[in-house]
């Protein structure tokens, strides 16, 4: 049974979930079938207590109906009637929700149907959506657009002085608002992409489109001028003026969205700081840490009471770089349970070395860190790296040795780690020894090794390598 399509999409919902599902499968306008019924009953009761029972479709045909010999076509079109049945829920859900397009649809049937005892109250309510909803998003624009247009329909059916002015003007800036905002968005996400793939794509009308979105009464419209400046950091990103425009719109302007079109604006805030960061501009790095701290505190990193171990480790690598040490030690303690159990033991004690080799406390970095071996090749690398570190800074030369050399083997024998990380990898090792082996007096060699370190690209601790050079000359 795991392995047909339906089980495996009801296994995605939660029992609460299930029971909507039920509750609309059983209604009669919706379905009258009892072995389409039975089928859903049959298949969330094996999602929800697993049993260790093979599930033959033979054996689901004289469950669903035992009164009759097994027709496979037939049994497919129960799966495909339940599968259609849960589909309609999903659109149903997302009608409900969605109160501009349902009372658009509303407007639009009255006129329909000429229910003129409809009319009144109906209208009324429609006019009190705006005053309701808090997001200005393009939903927010495309809702008034399809409401507005069926309302001054129903009007011209309805209403006697059909001479009056109409809300046609309206009508029109709502969708103006809608077109604009949405194709500055469609156009932020393909400048967005053609940062990691070449594709190219022909997005018409789009001067144009800029050229309206600049004017005043377009720019005091957060969802247009929030996607206008975002614009304008892909462009023109050396003009770090138009990051903190967009920043100070968003925090003015963030309570207009929905938590996931504010997200989106959150991953650009956090992509540009990201690419200034990698352009040398290291005034960034408080913006980025300022990014991850926003993000934390809306619960963006968070899905479904989980967290991912790469965002974990990025938010503690720029909070470490920021110097900000005990911030970064509750966030440690705070999140580590909401990673997947698993990773939990080895994500704790790696970020702790982290921790406590920005604190100088090399001693509890070299008690973490020189029993473990971790699964991954990156966090493995990474460790072994702090332990060069700390073994260094406490004058641990014998253990250093070692470890250089079985780092070295590590990295022979390891076939996951690309050609390109191994020498960067080896490098260090390299200039670990000859740091280790040079004289503290012989400025020659120091001033020779403090070259060829500053002439290689891409060495993990290169800066913490030259501190060490210079700390000897």
């Amino acid at each position: 049974m795991q392995n047909f399509k339906l089980f495996q999409i009801l296994a995605q919902f939660d029992k609460l979930e299930q029971n909507r599902i039920r509750k609309f499968i059983q209604s009669p306008y919706f379905n009258k079938d009892r072995v389409v019924l039975a089928l859903f009953e049959l298949m969330t009761e094996e999602i929800n207590a697993p049993s260790d029972k093979e599930w033959p479709k033979e054996k689901i045909w004289n469950i669903l109906v035992p009164e009759l010999p097994y027709d496979d076509a037939r049994l497919r079109k129960y799966q495909s009637d339940l599968l259609k049945l849960v589909e309609q829920y999903l659109i149903q859900q997302e009608f409900e929700d969605d109160v501009f397009a349902s009372k658009a649809y509303l407007l639009r049937s009255i006129r329909k149907k000429k229910l003129k005892k409809l009319h009144n109250s109906t209208l009324k309510s429609v006019k009190e959506i705006p005053e309701k909803t808090s997001y200005r998003d393009g939903n927010y624009y495309l809702g008034q657009f399809m409401i507005e247009s069926s309302y001054d329909q129903l009007i011209s059916d309805f209403e006697d002085k059909k001479t009056e002015k109409t809300n046609l003007e309206g009508i029109s800036k709502y969708l103006d608002c809608f077109y604009i905002g949405e194709k500055l968005r469609i156009y932020c996400e393909v400048l967005s992409r053609k940062k990691f793939a070449k594709h190219e794509y022909d997005i018409s009308l789009i001067e144009e489109t800029l050229s309206i979105s600049e004017r005043e009464e377009y720019q005091k419209i957060p969802f247009i001028s929030i996607y206008y400046q975002i614009f304008k950091m892909y462009i023109d990103p050396q003009d770090v003026n138009h990051y903190y425009k967009f920043q100070q719109l968003l925090t003015e302007s963030s309570h207009f969205f929905p938590r996931s079109q504010e997200k989106i604006f959150y991953d650009f805030a956090q992509n540009y700081c990201i690419n200034q960061l990698n352009q040398g501009n290291s005034g960034f790095l408080k913006e980025l840490f300022s990014v991850y701290q926003n993000l934390i505190d809306k619960g963006f990193f968070i899905s479904e009471g989980r967290m991912e171990s790469i965002e974990f480790r990025n938010i503690v690598v720029v909070g470490l770089r920021n110097g900000a040490y005990d911030w970064i030690e509750n966030f440690i303690y705070k999140y580590i349970n909401l990673l997947p159990a698993e990773l939990r033991e080895n994500t704790l004690s790696f970020n702790l070395s982290q921790l406590y080799f920005y604190q100088k406390k090399y001693e509890k970095v070299i008690k973490l860190l020189q029993e473990v071996e971790y699964n991954d090749y990156v966090t493995n690398c990474n460790a072994k790296t702090t332990l060069i570190g700390a073994y260094y800074e406490e004058n641990e030369f014998e253990p250093l040795f070692s470890l250089l050399e079985s780092f070295r083997v590590y990295l022979n024998r390891n076939k996951e780690i690309p050609l390109a990380r191994k020498i960067n990898y080896k490098n260090l090792i390299r200039f670990t020894k000859k740091l280790i082996s040079i004289a503290p007096n012989n400025k020659k060699a120091l001033i020779q090794l403090k070259t060829e370190v500053e002439a290689t690209k891409n060495i993990p601790s290169r800066d913490w390598l030259l501190e060490k050079i210079a700390e000897l000359e």
